[in-house]
């Protein structure tokens, strides 16, 4: 039952930008920060946003105006942000990774 593994120098490009799974996603897909324990939500934000390819967005879900998290994004890569829900319970912001950056 002993089957030889292969070691790669790296991961393998999908065929056709797809994951392989036979899914995908419609829309930009949402991240609701406000279930996440606050010491990594920043952390978690970054994993999620650097996994958008240029031209893509992803939408945020925070219990307040997430101004430095915004601040730290644009740090990141070029963004354009769009509030689209401003509280008082919730705050839902577009962050949109400018293409070509």
């Amino acid at each position: 039952m002993n089957q030889p593994v292969e070691i790669l120098p790296a991961a393998p490009e999908p065929a056709g930008r797809t994951c392989g799974c036979g899914g995908h996603d419609e829309a930009d897909p949402v991240l609701d920060v406000r279930t996440i324990p606050h010491a990594i939500r920043h952390a978690a934000v970054f994993g999620a946003f650097d996994a958008i390819a240029p031209g893509g967005s992803l939408v945020i879900v925070a219990p307040h105006a997430p101004l430095p998290l915004l601040a730290q994004l644009a740090e990141r890569a070029p963004v354009d942000v769009e509030h689209l829900v401003e509280g008082p319970e919730a705050w839902h912001v577009r962050v949109t990774r400018r293409a070509g950056a």
